[in-house]
């Protein structure tokens, strides 16, 4: 039998999976959402003996019938009933299960990151712009401020489009 899993070590990951992603979290309750991140980052989930389904099953098992959270203990709950399918015929199945998560902290793999591709550039040059957005920046590049946001009456008493305009005394 193997040595006794360092439940301190699983609270810290238990407390790093249930604040990740929310600001307001305070670390004592797990959504499911990161119940589900955290089954996932610390290879609870095999995809073979326990499936993301299997995950969401328990966690609507252990929690409180209206609650949407589940506390360190119901999480241990949690974790000895998902063992159970993961390791079967083991057993130290439950303390090889505490053990993939003890230590853990929430991975940021396939997070967003900002873009380095010249995707950017293109979007800001004010050259390539069209149709109405290409009337709001001058050939300088810098925006025209209000005159380019707006149509402005034109009171000189001639018609839109004429050319000649202040030309009718010149003849």
């Amino acid at each position: 039998m193997a040595e006794a899993v360092d439940m301190d070590a699983f609270c810290e990951s238990f407390k790093a999976f249930a604040i990740q992603g929310d600001t307001k979290a305070t670390g004592k309750d797990m959504t499911n959402k990161n119940w589900a991140k955290m089954c996932k980052d610390c290879k609870v989930i095999d995809g073979k003996k326990v499936t993301g389904t299997d995950v969401d099953i328990v966690f609507s098992k252990v929690k409180d019938k209206s609650a949407r959270t589940i506390t360190v203990d119901q999480c241990k709950k949690a974790l000895e009933e998902l063992s159970a399918k993961r390791f079967p015929k083991d057993d130290d199945g439950k303390n090889k299960t505490f053990a993939l998560i003890a230590g853990k902290k929430p991975g940021t793999t396939g997070v967003t990151k900002a873009s380095k591709t010249g995707g950017v550039d293109r979007m800001t040059d004010t050259s390539q712009y069209t149709g109405s957005h290409k009337e709001r920046f001058g050939a300088d590049g810098k925006g025209k401020g209000i005159e380019g946001r707006e149509d402005i009456a034109d009171n000189s008493g001639y018609v839109g489009q004429y050319k000649g305009e202040k030309t009718y005394d010149k003849k």
